[in-house]
């Protein structure tokens, strides 16, 4: 009942989707490299170093227990922001293990941020309350490129916007802000052209997009999540930035494995090459 679904593949299209991401055209050892290689039934034997191992024995899929196509399914529902509830009840799981995978899902993003230049919105919003957390986000006008930093308390100053300046907006960059004191004369302290919005005289040209931002990203927690912790907002945050700048890949399933297995694949590959080096 649970895989009667068009987006889910039978499980045969799921391991060759699988072993394309993690080997390419041809299985090699994820120890040695090598091609020589043997197989027994879902499992491999390297000839050269004896490695057993299976499509995703190297990858951070390695622990897996849910039947594939299941996996496959809980994966799509994240992708496509589908809510935790509502996954639930599609897959047959208890909330709490929808929780564990999309957290494990949300671990693999890609955590650079991008620096904004040309034209630039920057504001501040609060969650979770007295004692809760202010957001700085900025917003590079005319693109998809956003940056943002979290601070451990809602009392943002003058130094909290200097150091998000200096982390990720480039010199001689157009600022819109509003007309908070911590944005007073900030063209003094780094290299921009500082334009204000007065909200109480009714002025929202300059901020009107990184605003509408602030309203997408509630919106998102709301339904996705139900509700946010004070913990739990940087990985909120982070999803929903790199669901806005990398669109991509949460096409589908295959395009988010596509991106975050060849990463840690990668990112094996370098360990190893340091391991030997250090040997």
């Amino acid at each position: 009942m649970m895989y009667q679904f068009r987006q889910i593949p039978s499980e045969a299209k799921i391991r060759k989707h699988l072993r394309k991401i993690v080997f390419g055209s041809n299985i090699f050892c994820p120890i040695c490299k090598t091609r020589k290689i043997c197989k027994n039934n879902d499992r491999f034997w390297c000839s050269k170093c004896r490695t057993r191992f299976s499509l995703l024995s190297h990858t951070w899929l390695a622990h897996t227990k849910l039947p594939l196509q299941q996996f496959w399914l809980v994966l799509w529902c994240w992708t496509q922001q589908v809510p935790v509830k509502q996954t639930a009840k599609l897959s047959q799981l208890s909330r709490t293990t929808i929780y564990h995978w999309f957290d494990l899902f949300r671990s693999h993003l890609p955590d650079d941020q991008d620096t904004l230049e040309h034209l630039v919105q920057l504001d501040e919003a609060y969650f979770g309350g007295r004692n809760g957390r202010a957001l700085f986000l900025g917003k590079q006008i005319g693109s998809r490129k956003i940056a943002y930093q979290i601070l451990s308390h809602t009392n943002p100053n003058r130094e909290h916007a200097w150091k998000f300046l200096h982390s990720y907006v480039a010199a001689d960059t157009v600022l819109n802000t509003d007309g908070a004191a911590i944005y007073k004369h900030i063209n003094d302290w780094w290299p921009v052209y500082h334009n204000r919005d007065i909200h109480k005289k009714f002025e929202f040209a300059h901020t009107s997009e990184v605003e509408g931002m602030f309203g997408v990203l509630r919106t998102f927690i709301r339904r996705m999540y139900h509700h946010v912790s004070c913990d739990k907002l940087p990985d909120y945050v982070r999803e929903f930035c790199c669901r806005f700048s990398h669109p991509e890949m949460f096409d589908s399933p295959y395009e988010y494995l596509l991106i975050t297995l060849r990463l840690a694949t990668l990112s094996g590959l370098i360990k190893l090459c340091v391991d030997i080096i250090r040997r």
